[in-house]
């Protein structure tokens, strides 16, 4: 086979207005965009990576550099899953590989993937740990939203307070909150009390990584999911009793084709599934439409955060999203 060319840059994703998570304030989430190249045809995938592993734009970057000769002659994205590690870069060159088989076949890649044609679905819509004046006026912009998710920034005072006035706001909407790994044990029996006060269906990631087996014999009213707790297929067995429900983010798990192994193996082991993203373009929410099909919880909203998506792009009406086939693939059914 003869090798590709490839070619990766870095984009700088600005956002539309300052992000507020717990431990981070985001005002961009640089990207790396791969371009795969064959000579007839062109495979495009985009990564925003794993902030908090420290696989930031600088080390994807460097990580298809050191695999550049492995992935020009990769003949399948089953096989580099073996030359290059999980995370963003791997995404980037799997979301490119099977944009570029979906071309050289004519056929778009959920029929590649065995999927049945795409339809929109509900998503969440992420309201940032602001005061609650400010979490109300960003309410404003959500007013078609059916899901809200609510980041915490582990104050409780101020996390209660939050939850309180996101629900007497929008007492008809599915809710979550994620708690980026903001809280310990002793404080979780007072949180997810809150929360199933005020009809909160979901907690995400409430203690650090690492800290999973404090969950051991914890009784919560409110589902827990595991996100930072569970990067990759390897990850899955130790959540196992703790989370009942498994976050799959293409950036962490380094793409599509292991997201679908992860989505089916989270389902013979008795997991609900949700799909993620590390906000990122339409470009990189492609991939993870495509995963949100077979999934129990939708998170892709990413995209409405940027200051300029692509010029194709995702749709969201009516709380839901809907990528286009123009966006990513080949649109020929």
């Amino acid at each position: 086979m003869k090798p590709l060319s490839i070619s990766a840059v870095m984009d700088p994703m600005r956002l539309r207005q300052p992000f507020r998570i717990s431990g981070y304030v985001f005002e961009a989430l640089p990207a790396v965009v791969v371009t795969l190249d064959d000579g007839a045809y062109t495979g495009r995938g985009e990564a925003g990576g794993v902030y908090y592993t420290g696989d930031d734009t600088e080390h994807m970057l460097a990580e298809i550099e050191r695999c550049r000769d492995d992935i020009i002659t990769c003949e399948s994205r089953e096989a580099l899953r073996a030359v290059m590690p999980s995370g963003g870069a791997r995404n980037a060159v799997d979301a490119a590989m099977w944009e570029l088989e979906s071309f050289r076949a004519g056929k778009p890649v959920w029929q590649l993937a065995g999927l049945a044609e795409p339809k929109p679905l509900v998503t969440t819509f992420t309201l940032s740990a602001d005061d609650p004046a400010t979490i109300l006026r960003n309410l404003e912009g959500y007013r078609d939203a059916r899901a809200i998710k609510l980041k915490l920034d582990g104050d409780f005072a101020a996390d209660a307070e939050r939850v309180a006035t996101v629900r007497k706001a929008r007492p008809d909407v599915w809710m979550m909150v994620d708690a980026n790994q903001g809280y310990s044990i002793g404080g979780l029996d007072a949180l997810v009390g809150v929360l199933a006060d005020h009809d909160v269906s979901l907690l995400e990631q409430p203690l650090p990584r690492g800290n999973e087996a404090d969950l051991e014999g914890f009784k919560s009213p409110v589902p827990i999911a595991a996100d930072e707790s569970c990067l990759d297929l390897s990850e899955i067995p130790a959540i196992l009793g703790r989370f009942q429900v498994l976050n799959i983010k293409l950036d962490k798990c380094g793409g599509l084709t292991e997201a679908l192994l992860m989505e089916q193996e989270a389902r013979r082991l008795g997991l609900q599934v949700m799909v993620g993203n590390m906000a990122g373009s339409s470009l990189a929410a492609a991939p993870g439409f495509l995963l949100a099909q077979r999934c129990d919880i939708v998170d892709l909203d990413g995209p409405s955060f940027l200051a300029k998506d692509r010029d194709v792009g995702v749709t969201y009406t009516d709380g839901r999203v809907f990528c286009p086939a123009e966006v990513w693939g080949a649109s020929v059914a």
